[in-house]
């Protein structure tokens, strides 16, 4: 599938120099590029900071699908190239993660240092996702907000912050619903464990300690996986570990992006 031209937006520090290192964030099913909020004004010291929306999600264009992995991966290699952007850091979850982990593993001269979050290699069984298509499409995304950010954070989170947790059901329910299919469509289909080996960029892997949705042995195996990666578990995170425990998340990005520095 040819490639689409993907929303995006880039931020960074008014100090910041001009060809400062790129990190690209790409973001969860059923979320927009808002879902990285907590990490920009850290980042945006460091680096310039690319956000985009996933193909049929928030302000990108909906293509008719099926979508597979590659074709995601292919929207973020497209981005780059519009932005002449040879090479940059990729940080992706869920979704995001898999995206991100396919770019490396296909195109490594483009990526320099990886992060993946609360995603997996191959999330099975594929049946619950061609049902979630089901449902998506007969019913929209608002179909499934609910279940969804129930995963997203945990329940003492969920309690404490009540109008945040309104805001994420909206933004799933805002997903076009064929975008949201299409995307659940390229997961059932996923198989990136043959790729693994592939990766040549430093990798750092975060896992969510409660995440039920990618629980941390996934991040293990992909850890264990690529050649240069390291492991890390965010006690008191769900799926969405970086909006849940920002402070640590991002503290570990600046340092795994940096090099430790």
């Amino acid at each position: 599938m040819t490639a689409v031209v993907v929303h995006h937006r880039t931020d960074a520090a008014p100090t910041l120099a001009p060809d400062a290192p790129v990190v690209v964030l790409s973001n969860s099913l059923g979320s927009t590029l808002a879902m990285w909020d907590r990490q920009v004004a850290a980042l945006a010291e460091h680096f310039r900071v690319v956000r985009y929306d996933t193909r049929g999600h928030g302000g990108s264009p909906m293509p008719p699908g099926p979508y597979t992995i590659a074709d995601l991966a292919g929207d973020l290699v497209a981005l780059l190239d519009r932005l002449e952007v040879e090479r940059a850091h990729l940080v992706g979850l869920s979704l995001g993660g898999m995206t991100s982990m396919r770019v490396a593993a296909h195109d490594p001269e483009r990526v320099d240092r990886l992060a993946v979050l609360c995603t997996s290699a191959r999330l099975a069984p594929a049946s619950a996702w061609r049902e979630r298509a089901a449902t998506v499409r007969a019913g929209g995304a608002g179909a499934v907000a609910a279940a969804v950010v129930a995963r997203w954070y945990t329940a003492e989170w969920r309690a404490a912050c009540p109008a945040l947790v309104a805001a994420a059901e909206a933004m799933v329910a805002s997903t076009p619903a064929e975008g949201y299919a299409s995307c659940c469509e390229a997961i059932a289909a996923m198989d990136l464990t043959g790729d693994l080996g592939r990766i040549a960029a430093p990798t750092l892997a975060i896992a969510g300690a409660d995440d039920p949705a990618t629980p941390p042995d996934h991040l293990e195996r992909i850890a264990a996986g690529i050649p240069a990666a390291q492991l890390l578990v965010v006690d008191h995170a769900a799926h969405l570990a970086n909006d849940e425990q920002p402070a640590i998340v991002t503290a570990a990005l600046l340092d795994h992006l940096t090099g430790g520095r």
